[in-house]
C-alpha cells in the first residue's frame, strides 16, 4: 500500500487543527461557550486522526526520517524549529486531555489557566508542523553527489 500521500495528508490536517483553535479562541472571547466546546473538542479529533495518520506513516516507512538537505543557516533554522517542536507536540495532547476533562467538568479556572499556555502551544505545534512538511517535501534541496 502507498502511504506518501500521508505527509500532505498530514500538513492538511495540522492546518485545519490550527484554524479550529483559532476560531474556538474567538467563539469563547465572545461568550459563545457551546460553539467554543465543539470546536475544540472537533481540534482535538483532527488532532487524533493526524496522530493516528502520523503514525501509520512512519511505521509504514519504518520509522525513517527524512531529511533536510539544506546546509548553514537554512539548516541550523530547520533543526532549531525541529528541535522545539517535537518536545511540545508530546506535551500537546496530555495538556488537550486536561482541558477538555476541566471544561467539561466545569472547573473553569482550572481550565483558563492551562489554556493560557496549552492554547499558544498548541498553535505552535501546528503551524511548525504544517511549515516543516513544506519545508521537507516542498523547499528540500536535492542531495548533492560526493
Amino acid at each position: 500500500m502507498d502511504f506518501s500521500i500521508l505527509p500532505a495528508v498530514n500538513a492538511g490536517l495540522n492546518a485545519t487543527a490550527t484554524v479550529l483553535l483559532i476560531v474556538g479562541r474567538v467563539a469563547i472571547r465572545r461568550g459563545a461557550e457551546q460553539l467554543h466546546k465543539r470546536l475544540m473538542i472537533a481540534a482535538f479529533g483532527v488532532s487524533t486522526v493526524f496522530l493516528a495518520s502520523y503514525i501509520t506513516h512512519k511505521s509504514a516507512r519504518d520509522f525513517e526520517n527524512t531529511t533536510y538537505n539544506a546546509v548553514g543557516l537554512a539548516k541550523t533554522l530547520y533543526l532549531l524549529m525541529l528541535a522545539t517542536h517535537i518536545p511540545l507536540a508530546a506535551a500537546v495532547p496530555v495538556m488537550a486531555l486536561l482541558l477538555i476533562r476541566f471544561g467539561l467538568t466545569e472547573q473553569r479556572e482550572r481550565h483558563r489557566r492551562l489554556a493560557r499556555w496549552a492554547w499558544p502551544i498548541w498553535m505552535y505545534v501546528g503551524v511548525t508542523g504544517v511549515l516543516i512538511y513544506i519545508v521537507l517535501y516542498h523547499f528540500n534541496p536535492p542531495v548533492l553527489p560526493g
